[in-house]
């Protein structure tokens, strides 16, 4: 008899003061960071294109450790996660989501910078788009990363969200300085 292979796609809401962002997990980890205040509309398109045949359930419990660190994030406690991540990406798009955690917190790096450690030197548009696919935002720190002149260049959650990313960053950093 063969077994029903539906899967399960967990989700939750956080709100957390100004910031309401749905996630989602599937049973290896963290899969899905949304926009700052948008609605479960996007969380619904990023099923429907990476996760199809998933069951898709609204689960408090089973989220509450991805919830706990994001919290801690915005919060400005936390500059690192230790959560499990589910990838579900191309291997170049994988190979750009890990470059971009390893920017450090506080810091930033252009898009160059991120074609250069994945050494596809010439390939910064396609590490662009790379990064403009990224489901992940938050978690995997897209938010790093800047125009080569320093501007603050486009983002999958609207420049508002990456302004107020960096900020938290830098409040954090101003602090331990001060200590």
């Amino acid at each position: 008899m063969l077994k029903n292979s539906t899967e399960t796609l967990f989700w939750t809401l956080i709100e957390q003061k100004e910031w309401k962002i749905h996630i989602a997990s599937t049973t290896k980890g963290l899969c899905f960071v949304g926009t700052q205040n948008e609605g479960i509309q996007e969380l619904l398109v990023f099923k429907d294109k990476y996760f199809p045949k998933f069951e898709i359930v609204e689960d408090d419990t089973m989220m509450e450790d991805y919830k706990t660190e994001l919290i801690e994030f915005l919060e400005g406690k936390r500059s690192n996660f230790t959560i499990n991540l589910d990838f579900r990406g191309t291997e170049f798009q994988n190979s750009v989501w890990i470059a971009l955690c390893s920017i450090n917190y506080g810091e930033t790096k252009t898009y160059s910078d991120v074609a250069n450690y994945i050494n596809k030197p010439k390939a910064v548009r396609a590490v662009g788009k790379a990064i403009g696919a990224n489901p992940l935002l938050i978690i995997v720190p897209c938010h790093r990363v800047i125009g080569k002149d320093g501007a603050l260049t486009g983002y999958r959650g609207g420049l508002e969200m990456k302004i107020n990313l960096l900020k938290i960053e830098s409040r954090k950093l101003k602090t331990e300085m001060t200590r």
